[in-house]
């Protein structure tokens, strides 16, 4: 079992920033890759972006390239998302999701692909 927990949400103007960490612990493994969702009220649940274990790839929603850098610290077991240029229509509830891979660079972007989930931090961007 993977445990996560994420923080750093709050309420910002828009085109601020903010940063999202997502804390992983329990039975983590060499392998094990890391995305981030969210999720506005009376939406589906939406792809952000995904990082391999290496770190070395990443990828992103296309509402937030340029916007949004996913890394980690695999030190720390900890992921972060660094939000920049936020707008309004970023407002959610941003989620972390972990899953295992036998691969170290591979990644995944589907919400049905992940296994574990954090409870979620709310972003609020003002206009």
């Amino acid at each position: 079992q993977v445990q996560l927990v994420d923080s750093g949400g709050g309420l910002v103007q828009a085109g601020g920033s903010l940063r999202l960490s997502c804390a992983a612990s329990g039975r983590t493994f060499s392998s094990i890759a890391m995305g981030w969702f969210r999720q506005a009220p009376g939406k589906e649940r939406e792809f952000v972006a995904a990082i391999s274990w290496s770190g070395r790839n990443t990828y992103y929603g296309d509402s937030v390239k340029g916007r949004f850098t996913i890394s980690r610290a695999n030190a720390k077991n900890t992921v972060y998302l660094q939000m920049n240029s936020l707008k309004p229509e970023d407002t959610a509830v941003y989620y972390c999701a972990a899953v295992l891979l036998a691969s170290q660079s591979g990644y995944k972007y589907g919400a049905h692909e992940y296994d574990y989930w954090g409870q979620g931090t709310q972003v609020t961007v003002s206009s």
